[in-house]
């Protein structure tokens, strides 16, 4: 039986090797973060949240986020006042962890991030995207993010009221820009995609979704007031906005997009939407980058085609000046009390 033995020694010492390596090669924030996770009621049902914020509690390589740890402090105590609030709206079949990276640059930051898992529309469940009304969904699960954090989240008393703002991605990117006051004409998603074969109505076609049909039914999109400041990355469906349906955005907005984005063309999404914001966006394009070059730098997993970029582009080095980016962008737009004129 010693080939039994050496069998589960050779096994004990090659997950201890494992454990070291994950523990060697954890994320560690700037500064340190603190790290909870709850649950949340919205109108379309249950959705998982991450909450990440300032503290100066202990942190630890222990927080798993899918392909590595994360060192924080979980459950640690919130550290500052009138904290600003960040909601994060990840792509669709994304999560909460989509964009782990700029969460952590903004916790550092002092900013507490509140990142959503959007409930049939995530790496795990994909159950709601045929749905006519999943967009509306999405934008009512960022919603009640909010009212969570601002509610319920035992360390609301932290934040401030007048300082929230929200990041989205790709459809998170749409989200965003409905919540912020935009009226998307859903019917222009037929006509847009009668006469061009870009992703989404491939997708969409694939799905046999109903809003290849007229769009009537994809329910209500409904302007949140308590949005100071917004910034989108490579945003989806941005074919169904102009200047009329956009004319009730007031906030400044912040637009990425890749020069090399394939699966969500700038030309028809993150162009249109910018020239019908006109002077309230701030326009930024990263050179090489494709679509899921905005996804944040892949760990020791790295799945196609998420963790592939153009040849010879950095996805690490655009990542840290586009967070340093966004973040002074929140900064100038939502700045404490005590800085307004």
């Amino acid at each position: 039986m010693k080939w039994i033995k050496a069998l589960s020694l050779a096994f004990a010492l090659a997950a201890l090797g494992l454990v070291i390596l994950l523990v060697a090669t954890a994320r560690k924030p700037a500064e340190p973060v603190g790290f909870q996770q709850v649950r949340v009621e919205s109108l379309s049902g249950p959705i998982a949240v991450a909450l990440l914020y300032p503290t100066t509690s202990p942190s630890w390589p222990t927080t798993f986020t899918g392909d590595g740890l994360l060192s924080v402090s979980r459950d640690g105590a919130v550290e500052g006042t009138n904290l600003p609030l960040i909601v994060i709206s990840h792509g669709n079949g994304g999560s909460a962890m989509s964009h782990l990276d700029l969460a952590l640059a903004l916790a550092s930051a002092g900013y507490v991030v509140a990142a959503p898992t959007h409930a049939g529309d995530n790496f795990a469940d994909q159950s709601r995207q045929a749905e006519p009304t999943l967009f509306s969904q999405r934008a009512d699960q960022l919603r009640s993010t909010i009212d969570y954090a601002m509610q319920n989240w035992v360390g609301r008393e932290y934040l401030d009221p007048d300082r929230i703002g929200a990041f989205g991605f790709s459809a998170g990117g749409f989200t965003v820009l409905t919540l912020a006051g935009g009226k998307p004409r859903m019917s222009a998603i037929s006509e847009h995609c009668r006469r061009s074969p870009e992703f989404i109505c491939q997708a969409l076609a694939q799905l046999k979704s109903s809003l290849l049909d007229d769009g009537n039914n994809a329910g209500t999109f409904v302007k949140d007031e308590r949005l100071k400041a917004a910034v989108l990355a490579a945003p989806g469906l941005g074919f169904a906005f102009d200047a009329e349906s956009l004319s009730d955005v007031r906030i400044p907005i912040q637009t990425w997009s890749g020069d090399r984005d394939e699966t969500v063309p700038s030309a028809t999404n993150t162009d249109q939407i910018a020239k019908g914001l006109g002077t309230l966006a701030e326009t930024h394009s990263i050179p090489n980058a494709s679509h899921f070059s905005f996804l944040q730098p892949c760990g020791l997993i790295r799945p196609e085609p998420f963790c592939t970029d153009p040849e010879g582009f950095d996805r690490v080095a655009a990542h840290k000046a586009m967070n340093a980016e966004v973040v002074e962008f929140f900064d100038s737009h939502m700045p404490p009390s005590s800085q307004r004129n």
